[in-house]
Order: structure tokens, then sequence, then C-alpha cells
């Protein structure tokens, strides 16, 4: 056995408890980690290569999901959600015990390119954006729910409920946190392929501005609004939200779902003077992200480099704090800590479902990078630090009612529409 090898198998006697994990090495020879539990996965694995384990040596996440997705991981019992589902479960956040940390030369060079990538300066936001959501809506269509579109987080109220239902649900609580009137004008920042945008016009009467820096999703969008028969109410743009607001664009409403994980720290003051100067002075303002658990931290380099450019999970404390800075008020802030796990291994659920027609889209190397992807992601929200936050900001104290009882009453009226 090699010396990386021996390290491998070291750190992995370390990290494996429960559940159990048989590695075969490129040298021939297999170890077995952990023990069978009851709830617990066991895995099997081969190492094709011998800079395998050098690889995850180096930096554990970037090394074992570049590996995999070149074919020189092998899952031979298993699949990956399990795979990193066994490694996460086993070294919870909230027991504080952490993988080994990439070298230091590794992370020297990590927090260099996230910090330049983090400026996102409006040209780079763009690319960093085409990075992800231009990849052809074709792939999209065939992992979220059809009805809405919807690229975020569920909100789950009833174990027996669909994907589609679910994130109805979602739109439906974030509408009713704004509590929207007849004839608001409202702002949709990140407006994906249109779901929210169209959700708020047919259930509540308002006329929607939904702006987006992806030109496939801009497309879809407007396909989608004049299906749905809002096209009079709803419109689309492809604009920056910097520009929109340096225009002086005014709204009564403005919402934000998914988009604030793509501004960058460098950013964060910047993106909510923007929204603020754009917000009525009795307006209220609800922004749904990732988020972060516990104290800020940095971008994995394997999400920096294949999956969101320039993208950073904000902690509750740094989002707060800059959005005080223009005196913005956080009038109501929700943690979801469960539900876009179950979210995400619905959309796990349906890309290995339709494996056939998203290597046929893309290729076989493409599937296991995004099976990997949303592995990782799903298992971030049930072990590691992620959740999601929903924070509703108003500029005047007496923009929203005393008390959270409106809410409950309108996702009722909404739903029933």
């Amino acid at each position: 056995m090699s010396a990386s090898e021996k390290l491998i198998d070291r750190l992995l006697g370390k990290l494996v408890r429960k559940g159990s994990l048989r590695v075969t090495h490129a040298s021939g020879v297999t170890r077995t980690f952990g023990t069978p539990t009851q709830g617990f996965p066991d895995i099997g694995v081969r190492f094709v290569d011998k800079k395998v384990a050098r690889d995850i040596l180096l930096d554990p996440r970037l090394g074992v999901g570049e590996a995999f997705m070149d074919g020189r991981i092998v899952i031979e019992h298993g699949d990956v959600m399990g795979l990193v589902s066994l490694m996460r479960a086993n070294n919870r956040w909230e027991d504080n015990i952490r993988l080994a940390p990439p070298s230091l030369p590794r992370r020297i060079k990590g927090r260099i390119s996230s910090a330049l990538r983090s400026v996102n300066k409006p040209g780079s936001s763009k690319s960093n954006v085409a990075h992800h959501y231009d990849i052809g809506n074709d792939l999209y269509q065939l992992m979220l729910d059809p009805e809405h579109m919807q690229y975020s987080c569920a909100y789950w109220t009833d174990e027996t409920e669909t994907l589609a239902q679910a994130q109805e649900a979602k739109l439906a609580h974030i509408a009713a946190k704004l509590k929207l009137q007849p004839g608001n004008t409202v702002l949709d920042i990140g407006c994906g392929w249109g779901g929210m945008a169209i959700f708020l016009a047919s259930r509540a009467d308002v006329t929607v501005l939904g702006i987006t820096l992806s030109e496939e999703q801009l497309a879809l969008a407007r396909k989608r609004a004049e299906a749905a028969g809002v096209a009079d109410r709803v419109t689309f743009e492809l604009v920056d939200y910097r520009d929109l607001a340096a225009r002086g664009a005014t709204f009564d409403r403005i919402v934000s779902v998914g988009m604030f994980e793509h501004v960058g720290v460098p950013q964060f003051e910047t993106y909510f003077r923007a929204c603020a100067n754009m917000l009525s002075p009795d307006g209220a303002f609800l922004m749904h992200t990732i988020g972060r658990m516990g104290t800020p931290g940095r971008t994995d380099a394997f999400t920096d480099k294949w999956i969101f450019p320039g993208g950073y999970i904000p902690a509750l404390s740094e989002t707060v704090a800059a959005s005080e800075k223009v005196r913005l008020i956080a009038s109501d802030v929700e943690t979801l800590r469960l539900h876009y796990a179950r979210t995400i291994r619905e959309w796990y659920v349906r890309c290995v479902d339709k494996q056939t027609e998203i290597e046929a889209l893309m290729d076989a190397r493409f599937y296991r990078l995004w099976t990997f992807y949303l592995a990782g992601a799903a298992t971030a929200f049930e072990h590691g630090s992620m959740c999601n936050y929903q924070i509703q900001y108003v500029r005047d104290r007496h923009a929203l009612p005393l008390t959270r009882s409106y809410i409950e009453e309108a996702e009722k009226r909404l739903l029933n529409s």
C-alpha cells in the first residue's frame, strides 16, 4: 500500500463508526470501516487509481467529487447519496466533529479563489449565473415540479404531500408574508422560470416584474406566463438588480427567493441598499435564502468550482448586519431546518429515474457530477450546517400587523383561490 492509502485508511477509521464503508484501493487491498448500524447505509467503493487517496487527502470534498465524476471512484454497493449520507451522518455539525480540512496550500488557494469570485460585479454575476442556469431548461424540467418549476426549498406541511404541493405551499407561505393588496406592484429578484411571479399575479391580483440574469430562464418564464394567461400582469426582464435600482424604480413589495446566495459578501450592503431604495416607504420585502447555522464560513472548493461560481452561503449574523446598515427592519425571521433536505432528495430521485435522459442531454460525467452535487446538498441540510432563512423586512415599523396571525390566514386563502 502507498503512504496515501495508509493515511486515508487511518482517516476513514476515525470518520466512519456507524454503518460500514468497504474500500478497495487501486493496490488491490480492501478495508472495511465502521459497524453495520440500523439507519446508517452500508457502502462499497473502489478507487480506480493510486492518485484517488492522495486527492482526497489534499481536499476531501473536491477530491471525492472530482474522482467520482471522472469515474475514478466506482460505487460497487449502494449509491452516491448513500456514500455522502454515511460520511455526513457520522460527522454531524451538531456534534462538532469535522472532516479533515484541506491541506494548507489548498486552503490558501481556495480562499483567494473564493475572494476573487465573490466580488460579483455585474459582468461576472451574469457569467456565474449562466454557468449554472443556462446549461439548458430541459435538464431542470426533468428534475423540478412541472407545475411551478421551483428550484428552491419547498415548504413541507404534511408527510403525504407531493413535491408540487410542497412547492405551492412555499409560494403561498412567502406570498402571505408579503401581505399583498390588490393592485400592488411586486418585484421578484432572481425570478427563475417565473413560478413565483405567475403565482402572485394569478392568486393575488398584483402586477409583477421578474428579473433574472439567465437568458434560458427568461425565455421560458415568458412562455409560461403566456400559457398561464397572466402575461398582461407579469413582465420579465434580463437586468441586474443594481441597474434596476439605478433607474429609480420603486415597488410596493419585493420578493427574492434563492438569489442572495449569488450576491457575494462584498456586495451584501449594495444588495440591501438597492432593495431599500426600491421598496416603497410602507412596503414589505421577503428574502428566502440558503443560510449557514453558526458563524460565517466559506464555500467549499467543489461547489465553487463546479456548481455555483461566486456563490456564498451567508450566516444569519452577517446577513442581518448588512441589512441593518441601510435601516431595513427585520420584522420576522423563520428558520427552515429540514425542508430543503427533503426537497433535494425528491430532485435526486427524479434525476436517478431520468438517468438515461440526462446522459443523453449532457453525458455520463455530468450525470455523476450532478448527482454528487445533489447528494452533498441534501445531506448538508440533514447533518451539516445548512438551513434556509426567510427574513421579512420593512422600512416602517407600522407597515405590517403586530402579530403573525395574518400569515396563516392569507396562506389558506391563497391555496384555496
